[in-house]
């Protein structure tokens, strides 16, 4: 493309996590008289149900999803984008030919936000100041994105990283979309995790993931949902999945790579290798700064913030609800619970940092990791 090609993925940005909620009215409902009908599908296992969906997560499919998260997180600052996608509706048109060639469109009230994903690069187009960005290679770790809310996608994933015990039975039949859907739920084998169950509809020949439901522990509605409100096969056509720069659109770009800065604000802090019982697994090169700890949908992640930002954190926390602890050598923390995620954020008498640990785990296990963490000689 002609012209200077600037980077673009300023420090701050890319130490925020990139989502995009809310948006414009449905653009089609299901009809009335289709939800009336009595629904049946063929016969299947939960193993077959679930072994397709996992193959129908690289169908090709075009369609129009909606999610809608009420995780009930805080309005932390500098957290306003993670808690906007944890707490809100993101509406998505969805093309996809496979799973390294696609394209979500995110709608919004005053305009949309565009992910092109394609086998060699990704492209970002913001309608609102009219740019279109290249990201080229992989991401070593990547932070959340809408694209990751769609039907298919996110019941594949949760389907991977489940972790090991989990139960699988079948779930009476629902129409979504227009279609017939098989049911599956599934239990994490882990009583640590605050997933109580997910729900999986998808249409049972083909697996295609319609409809994904999380629910907490006990709760009698889903954390967060995501359901297709229309989708069909595709052919895919080469003029939808690739991005068009129409005249006065600006044009930049980055290295997938360039996402490991966003760790330059982050503490040098060496974390243990276990803590509440929980070894920490291996993290991609250029990473060590995160700690991941546990397995499956019971996992847990800890990081520190450099100073300046993390005690202005934890009084933002507390007031907006997050409940004092009591930990050793005088440390300072805070918790948040919500139905799925819990939080700490940590700061110990002695450490330069604050340390802010979360993840799908019932309260008493990051309890434990933040009174193991306090008791380090920072």
């Amino acid at each position: 493309m002609p012209g200077r090609r600037v980077r673009v993925v300023s420090g701050q940005t890319r130490r925020r996590w990139s989502v995009v909620a809310g948006g414009v009215a449905l653009l089609c409902a299901l009809p009335a008289v289709h939800s009336a009908l009595p629904v049946s599908a063929p016969r299947v296992s939960a193993g077959q149900l679930r072994a397709r969906i996992l193959t129908a997560a690289s169908l090709p499919y075009a369609g129009y999803a909606e999610s809608n998260a009420t995780f009930g997180l805080p309005p932390l600052n500098g957290f306003t984008v993670v808690t906007s996608l944890l707490d809100g509706v993101t509406r998505m048109r969805v093309w996809q030919a496979s799973q390294d060639s696609w394209r979500v469109d995110v709608l919004a009230d005053v305009g949309e936000s565009d992910t092109y994903q394609t086998p060699r690069s990704t492209f970002i187009w913001d309608s609102g100041s009219d740019l279109l960005t290249e990201v080229f290679g992989q991401y070593p770790v990547r932070l959340p994105r809408p694209a990751d809310l769609v039907p298919p996608a996110l019941a594949a994933r949760l389907l991977r990283t489940v972790g090991p015990g989990a139960r699988f039975t079948g779930l009476p039949p629902h129409r979504i979309a227009g279609l017939t859907a098989a049911g599956l739920r599934v239990i994490p084998g882990d009583p640590a995790s605050t997933v109580g169950h997910i729900d999986i509809w998808s249409e049972p020949g083909s697996g295609l993931a319609l409809q994904v439901e999380i629910y907490g522990r006990g709760a009698g509605r889903p954390a967060l949902a995501s359901q297709f409100l229309q989708v069909n096969a595709w052919h895919p056509a080469k003029s939808i999945l690739t991005p068009q720069r129409g005249p006065g659109t600006a044009f930049t770009e980055t290295d997938a790579a360039d996402l490991e800065g966003a760790l330059s604000n982050l503490g040098p802090a060496v974390l243990p290798r276990e803590l509440a019982g929980r070894s920490r697994v291996p993290t991609p090169a250029g990473f060590g700064q995160i700690g991941i700890y546990g397995r499956g949908l019971a996992t847990f992640a800890v990081l520190e913030l450099g100073t300046g930002s993390g005690t202005q954190l934890i009084s933002d926390a507390e007031l907006d609800g997050g409940l004092r602890l009591s930990l050793p050598n005088h440390a300072t923390a805070v918790i948040v619970r919500t139905p799925l995620i819990t939080a700490i954020l940590l700061h110990p008498r002695n450490a330069i940092g604050t340390f802010v640990l979360a993840g799908l785990v019932v309260p008493k296990v990051l309890e434990q990791a933040a009174r193991d963490l306090a008791a380090e000689p920072w």
